[in-house]
This record gives C-alpha cells, structure tokens and sequence, in this order.
C-alpha cells in the first residue's frame, strides 16, 4: 500500500508483512523543490506510466513521481491548485477536487481541466459543494464526492448539472441517516457505497438506494483500540477483500475481513 504521511512530507509504501515502510517519495525535508513535498493530502498510482500523483496541499501543486529505481524528483503536472482529492479513470483521466467546491476532470498534460461536479460556489444545492474532500469514479465515468463539510456523499453522472445525494445529506450527527466528515469512498460494482466516517470514527456501508447505512467498522466510539478510530480518513480494499482504513490520529493503519 502506498500512503500519503502529511506531516512528515512523504509518501511510504508499505509492503503486507513488512515492519517499515519505505520512502518513495519525498522525504528530503518539508519544502517546494522538485526533491521535496509539504503536506501531500492524497496520492494515487497511475499504471499506465507506473507513476505516483500526488496532492500536495502546502505547496499548491499536483506532482507526478516515477515509480521507478533511482527517481530522486517529481515533476509538476498541475500548479496554483488547492486541490484535495485525487481518482483515475479507465480512461487515463485524473480527476481532482479544489478548494473551490468543485471537483475537475484533466487530461495529462492539461492544466485547466473541465468541471464535472460543483462549480457553483460553496453551498447546500443539489449543484455544488462544500470543500469537497475524496472521489471515486466508475467505469461510466460517474463521480462520486465525499461533500466533507455537507456531510453527504454526492453522485454525478456524466455530463450531469447537478449531483443526487447517495449518503447522508441529513445534517451533521451520527445516526444511520447522517454522516460527520465524510472523507475517502469506495464504490463496488453492485453500487454499494463504503464511506470512511472520520469524526463518527467509524467506515458505513451505504447499499445503493438505501435511506441509510450500515456500521461495518468501529462505530465504537473514539479511541485507539482495535474495534475503534480516531478519524477515520481513508479505506480501501485488496482483492481478497480485506478492508484496510487510515486510522489518521492513532498514526496507524488497520486492516479488517468484511463478510
């Protein structure tokens, strides 16, 4: 697994079974040359180049970072961006989330890149966002975005004006309704949605259509032993369907077996 570690600016891949992890980028000290990250927030691989894209929030930049031996620096692919969130489609498009309550679909090389969610300022309609966080994109291309601080979990289809809430959408709290701080998402191919519900300090499983959602992990409450978080900010799954979630303020990651 490869991990964005914020605040020692670098990322680490770890191996299953290893006991460290290793530097595969940055690493160099907390600055914005080519050799350094600040605060990189999420990072992605992208197969095709077999390369790392990483968000890196300090230094308002989006780097690309080889994955090969010997790759001492990054290069800039995007600049002047706050940006958040990353995902990669079938495609090869990168997909990121901004500050600007939008999320942006680029192609490798662009620098603009086209709105596909939000754009419409900071707000509470079915066409914006507020400081949208995590992205998942599926084969048709629809993006789904963790609305951090609207604490919902949006859809939009392709080419759609606006987003239809599949999770959430009921205010802040911490029933099955509701979610508070929804941060990384995992979409499976039934459509059932996985949400990391970092300050519920729990991951919920949202079946598609439901009204609400199911707790699959934590939900214990905040703390640091094994069937609880202390915000719970990122998850994903291997292909044995082990569940692994960033258990961000105990500085660990844990892995689950979901049935």
């Amino acid at each position: 697994m490869v991990i964005a570690d914020r605040k020692n600016h670098r990322i680490v891949q770890w191996k299953i079974g290893d006991t460290n992890g290793q530097v595969v980028a940055g690493g160099t000290g907390q600055g914005n040359r080519l050799d350094q990250l600040d605060t990189p927030i999420d990072v992605l691989i992208d197969k095709k180049t077999d390369s790392l894209i990483i968000s890196e929030r300090g230094n308002r930049r989006v780097v690309g970072w080889s994955r090969r031996n010997g790759t001492t620096q990054g290069e800039i692919l995007i600049d002047n961006i706050d940006s958040y969130g990353l995902a990669m489609d079938g495609h090869g498009y990168l997909y990121i989330s901004n500050a600007l309550h939008e999320v942006r679909r680029y192609q490798i090389g662009d620098k603009n890149g086209t709105i596909v969610a939000g754009g419409h300022g900071k707000g509470t309609g079915l066409n914006q966002l507020n400081y949208p966080h995590c992205i998942f994109v599926d084969q048709q291309q629809t993006v789904y975005v963790s609305d951090t601080y609207n604490h919902r979990v949006m859809k939009w289809n392709k080419g759609a004006k606006e987003g239809i809430v599949v999770a959430g959408g009921q205010g802040e709290g911490n029933a099955l309704t509701q979610l508070l701080y929804p941060n990384e998402l995992v979409v499976d191919t039934l459509g059932t949605l996985y949400v990391a519900d970092s300050l519920n300090h729990r991951v919920i499983r949202w079946p598609k259509g439901a009204t609400q959602g199911t707790v699959i992990v934590g939900g214990n409450g905040k703390g640091a032993r094994a069937n609880q978080f202390n915000s719970a900010v990122s998850l994903s799954f291997d292909r044995h369907r082990n569940l692994y979630v960033v258990d961000t303020d105990n500085h660990r990651v844990q892995r689950f077996s979901i049935e």
